[in-house]
């Protein structure tokens, strides 16, 4: 692991706790290793309009600010997707 391993960890599930303190059908937030230095988070969600609720509320979250502090260089493949079914 590298040295912000810990520190990426801890807020990532500072984030996770804001999100869910703030809005409801988080249901699972998992964070992986992708490399040496890359992560990815996958959250899931029970319906698309919690999801929609939780991107307009991300942004304005200091959890949010700080847990992407420790990102050199990211992206959001949710804002890429467009969800077309619900099951």
């Amino acid at each position: 692991m590298t040295e912000d391993a810990g520190e990426v960890l801890d807020r990532h599930n500072a984030l996770v706790d804001a999100v869910r303190a703030s809005i409801p059908g988080l249901t699972e937030a998992r964070l992986g290793r992708v490399g040496e230095n890359q992560w990815a988070g996958v959250w899931r969600w029970e319906s698309a309009d919690d999801l929609k609720a939780a991107r307009e509320l991300a942004p304005t979250l200091a959890e949010t600010k700080a847990a992407f502090a420790l990102v050199r260089e990211g992206t959001s493949a949710v804002d890429e997707i467009e969800v077309i079914e619900e099951r």
